[in-house]
């Protein structure tokens, strides 16, 4: 697969920037000139019989789709020979409804990929099975019991948000309406949505109603503002929006939660442990009450943690972490995972 890229990169050197999915697509279309038969995750169902949903896409995502096609023509025209606009377009929503993003134990960004029998699963916000990667391969483990005939169910989405905020990111992106029994009971959405207690007067409805949107709004923000602003000015980003926030929310809000987790990971780039472990410690246990059993999102928190005790020299809270780490992963991941090996390396050093 370098091959493609590799006469591409060397022709634009420093000027070589095609985003993921147009490298993702570029390697798609070279793989399906070599290879005519079936790849290995194409048993059931093949990438060209992805749902593409090109009649629901808006005005912004169809200029998305353009701006992509005209990346891969910028720099792959040379070396590629292409389908035309219209499979180009099909393809690109085929990416965009059906791609994985691959994560690292840490749940730190390694890049996308496309696996069309895994992309068969349905979503819902509490899923009975979880998907994780070794290498290239994408593997599924279930997370509880399910009986012959009962339908498996992946999650598309982060889980952490209220029900409102999950139904609002699957139709913007998957193009349905969630009708699952964590969207249709909204069991957790109080807990999420914690309101701070002790104070002289509980807050109006209308004034809940503001910080939310507040919150909805800082969270695009900061999205936007980590691709040119300086790590202090986004600490300092976090640092307000909390105290902000705070004013109304209990810390153990999603929302309070989620700039927390931008001010944790702003800290261990800056290298500021001690930091960065005490946005942590605040994190974890409302994560495990507000994430669904044998969750990716609190396994890497307790692992983060673990590491940031062990850097610390504090081996009994690092082991005790890394501990708990460890039983959702061998869950998740399966006991014979490289990242499971690494962590047990890693607590056997302290011995």
């Amino acid at each position: 697969m370098h091959k493609l890229e590799c006469s591409a990169m060397c022709a634009y050197g420093e000027n070589w920037c095609p985003s993921e999915t147009v490298r993702l697509v570029a390697r798609i279309i070279l793989k399906q000139k070599c290879q005519t038969e079936r790849t290995p995750s194409e048993r059931v169902l093949t990438l060209t019989e992805l749902e593409a949903h090109l009649d629901k896409l808006d005005d912004e995502k169809n200029e998305m789709n353009d701006t992509d096609i005209a990346a891969l023509h910028h720099f792959y025209s040379r070396h590629l020979d292409f389908p035309d606009n219209a499979a180009l377009t099909e393809l690109f929503g085929q990416v965009n409804c059906n791609g994985f993003t691959i994560e690292d134990e840490e749940l730190s960004h390694l890049g996308s990929a496309v696996f069309p029998d895994v992309a068969l699963m349905n979503h819902s916000c509490s899923p009975n099975v979880i998907v994780t990667y070794k290498g290239t391969v994408a593997e599924v483990r279930a997370m509880q019991d399910i009986s012959p005939g009962e339908e498996i169910f992946n999650s598309y989405i982060d889980l952490l948000y209220p029900t409102e905020d999950r139904i609002e990111r699957l139709k913007d992106s998957y193009f349905f309406t969630c009708d699952c029994k964590e969207c249709t009971s909204k069991s957790k959405d109080k807990a999420k949505m914690e309101i701070r207690q002790k104070l002289s007067t509980p807050p109006e409805e209308e004034e809940i109603k503001q910080m939310v949107m507040y919150a909805r709004n800082v969270i695009e923000e900061f999205r936007r503002a980590k691709h040119y602003k300086t790590p202090s000015e986004l600490l300092e980003i976090c640092e307000l929006s909390l105290e902000k926030m705070g004013s109304v929310f209990a810390e153990t809000n999603v929302y309070m939660l989620h700039m927390m987790y931008q001010a944790m990971g702003v800290c261990l780039y800056m290298q500021d442990w001690d930091g960065a472990m005490k946005y942590g410690e605040k994190i974890i246990q409302p994560y495990s009450v507000h994430y669904p059993p044998y969750s990716l999102n609190v396994a890497s928190m307790y692992l983060k943690l673990g590491r940031l005790y062990l850097g610390l020299e504090k081996r009994t809270q690092g082991v005790k972490a890394l501990k708990k780490a460890l039983a959702i992963m061998e869950v998740a991941h399966g006991k014979d995972h490289p990242y499971i090996t690494e962590i047990k390396k890693e607590m056997e050093e302290q011995k």
